[in-house]
């Protein structure tokens, strides 16, 4: 009995810990992801954020048009267009095989053999016992932002109004801590 409190209690406090990236710089505190950005003109720079598997799509593109928001004012400008933009995702499967199995050969070990099929290894298990197959998604949205000083151009519908962005977007981004 002592054991299961002891397993339940690790999983909820593993689970306790697991929160989508917060907006920081890239690698702040230990996390997964974040921003990261380059100058590569005085007017135009390359924004980036990436998230862990528990921050989503849209919340990847909030934070980086967030942070082009926030570094065209930091560099003393008032609106930006992006030149370029893309959003990529990674998705990865695995298995986890049930934690109460229990065959012939006890809860650690079992015979199985790994054969090479459709493109990965997989594993045939003649005792078979439950398997959970599992999916995790992580994204990355890539800018290259102009910077400008003044009113947007007439008819540059692309443009953002830098401090509007941070004021609108402000209060729904998740900060560390």
């Amino acid at each position: 009995m002592k054991k299961l409190l002891a397993v339940v209690a690790t999983g909820l406090a593993l689970s306790a810990c697991a929160t989508p990236t917060a907006y920081a710089p890239e690698g702040y505190g230990g996390q997964r992801g974040g921003y990261a950005d380059q100058r590569l003109q005085e007017d135009r720079w390359a924004v980036a954020f990436s998230g862990n598997s528990l921050t989503s799509r849209d919340t990847v593109e909030m934070y980086l048009l967030y942070r082009a928001a926030e570094l065209t004012v930091q560099s003393g400008y008032d609106w930006f267009v992006t030149d370029f933009r893309e959003t990529d995702s990674e998705t990865r499967s695995y298995s986890v095989s049930d934690p109460w199995y229990r065959g012939a050969y006890g809860p650690y070990w079992g015979p199985n053999w790994r054969f090479y099929r459709r493109g990965y290894w997989t594993a045939w298990d003649p005792w078979y016992h439950d398997m959970d197959m599992r999916q995790t998604t992580r994204y990355e949205a890539r800018a290259e932002i102009v910077m400008g000083r003044g009113t947007a151009p007439a008819g540059e519908h692309h443009a953002f109004d830098a401090r509007e962005v941070m004021q609108n977007l402000g209060p729904r981004v998740t900060r560390p801590g």
